[in-house]
């Protein structure tokens, strides 16, 4: 178990002492250190996440913000971007100024300032606006900007707020004879795909989805599953009634078999296919979306697919696991020689803005 920091040691609940002879933090949280630590020495950052996650939401303690910032510093590597650099920094920082006596969350953030520094990376987005005393050019922009953000907030204090659905996706699969374990998050966008997005939240709730694999698999292009019937590709269909049956305009629903049920093209929504983006899996036939689905890892953008098939949603966590998913080994028909299986998928909630705590 990691030792506790030296503030941890005053201010507490539970008045146990650890094996370094230090009063620990609520039993539940200390246990979350030790746990998420552990994945993080075993590469699973995402998961050392959601550890965290539950165990202190808001970051509160200072070792829960070293150990966000380390894994965040990880996940940056892997992905090469700034923006987790950036978070990976704030937390560590703030972590620093909370126990600065912490000697290992100083060499943590040293060491990733210095990494930053020889990528170019600035700890934040802001330049510096003034310099003795006066404004510099960038400040100069800065007030003028200002100026306009300020008219634009009123034109735009009366615009409706995007909605957005998100999703979790536990997955398990088999790495070169390793099991594996992650966690996929998805925003989907009620506002652009609404049938999309009702349908595969639906199937979610309903809990179609739970135990289903991936069954077929394409390295530097995408996932494919959601066949809650068959589960080989050529079963599955839509759980809302859209007006569509096998992709043919029907008016009443009774006169089709809900097998039959498939959901109206929305491929027209502006959105197109980029990396780490979930799509509607169909057939060459319009309207013939149903249940299944595909998502693209971090190192494919099958541009043939815009305007055709329609993305409802993006992957704001765990793009690294599709990614390493897509390597596995496959068989015949791209199926996996290992099943990649969905233990369970949950609707996590509506939100008009983005929860706080889907910045870390």
């Amino acid at each position: 178990m990691l030792p506790c920091l030296p503030q941890e040691c005053t201010a507490v609940k539970v008045k146990t002492r650890n094996r370094f002879g230090c009063v620990m933090a609520d039993e539940a949280l200390a246990e979350a250190w030790e746990k998420a630590a552990k994945e993080i020495t075993k590469g699973k950052n995402e998961g050392a996440l959601q550890t965290l996650r539950l165990a202190d939401p808001q970051a509160s303690d200072a070792m829960t913000g070293r150990l966000v910032g380390e894994a965040v510093w990880n996940i940056a590597k892997n992905s090469d971007s700034r923006s987790d650099y950036r978070k990976a920094a704030m937390f560590l920082r703030e972590a620093y100024k909370k126990n600065p006596k912490d000697k290992k969350t100083s060499a943590l953030y040293n060491k990733l300032r210095n990494e930053m520094q020889d990528k170019r990376i600035s700890e934040t987005v802001i330049p510096k606006l003034f310099n003795n005393g006066g404004p510099t050019m960038a400040g100069i922009v800065a007030l003028l900007g200002g100026f306009i953000l300020v008219l634009a907030v009123i034109m735009v204090a009366n615009t409706e707020s995007t909605t957005t659905d998100t999703i979790e996706l536990n997955l398990s699969w088999s790495e070169g004879g390793v099991d594996k374990q992650g966690v996929v998050v998805l925003e989907l966008y009620p506002d652009d795909a609404p049938v999309h997005a009702e349908n595969f939240k639906q199937l979610v709730s309903q809990g179609k989805y739970d135990g289903t694999k991936f069954h077929r698999v394409i390295d530097d292009f995408m996932i494919q599953g959601g066949d809650f019937e068959n589960g080989d590709g050529t079963g599955g269909h839509a759980i809302i009634w859209d007006g569509y049956c096998n992709g043919q305009p029907m008016e009443n629903s009774a006169d089709c078999p809900a097998n039959q049920w498939t959901i109206g093209d929305e491929a027209d929504n502006g959105f197109i296919h980029t990396p780490c983006s979930i799509s509607m899996a169909k057939t060459s036939n319009a309207h013939t979306g149903g249940s299944q689905f595909f998502l693209i890892p971090s190192d494919s953008t099958p541009s043939w697919l815009d305007g055709v098939h329609t993305v409802f949603g993006n992957i704001t966590s765990g793009c690294d696991h599709v990614t390493a998913i897509s390597q596995v080994a496959t068989g015949q028909n791209d199926k996996p020689v290992s099943d990649v299986v969905i233990e369970s998928a949950v609707f996590i909630g509506s939100e008009e803005v983005d929860p706080w705590y889907k910045f870390w």
